[in-house]
């Protein structure tokens, strides 16, 4: 059902991934903000769990496949990290010092509500393999 606590934690890394990672800077170089769009591979990244976590809200029939997904979407969200750490440690520009802006936490946030998605998605599937054992 689409009404489960964890469809709500999908619906807010949707949100996340595709509204607010437009609007906010990863980090600021000489006063310029590069932002998510600004790299292919983040762009893929970021479209990647989107679209993962979209149709994870939709298998909620299939409660197994929709932990899977979810768990897949994590592994992109590590991905998109380790990236995002890779390219502000090798940014070019001299002398300039990045400053880190808050569209890092993004990632990280998507990590923690998918993962409280995969709690909740446990607890419902434990409630119905207990259900059924009293049949």
């Amino acid at each position: 059902m689409i009404q489960r606590i964890q469809t709500l934690y999908m619906v807010l890394v949707v949100v996340l991934m595709c509204v607010v990672s437009n609007f906010l800077p990863i980090f600021k170089i000489n006063g310029e903000s590069i932002f998510y769009s600004s790299n292919l591979i983040s762009l893929i990244l970021f479209l990647c769990v989107s679209v993962l976590t979209a149709i994870s809200i939709f298998r909620y029939k299939n409660r197994k496949q929709q932990f899977v997904i979810n768990r897949i979407s994590i592994i992109l969200n590590f991905l998109l990290v380790g990236f995002m750490v890779y390219r502000l440690l090798n940014v070019s520009g001299g002398t300039a010092v990045p400053e880190k802006g808050i569209g890092m936490i993004l990632p990280l946030l998507s990590i923690f509500l998918l993962s409280f998605a995969n709690k909740a998605i446990k607890r419902d599937e434990d409630l119905v393999k207990s259900v059924d054992r009293i049949r």
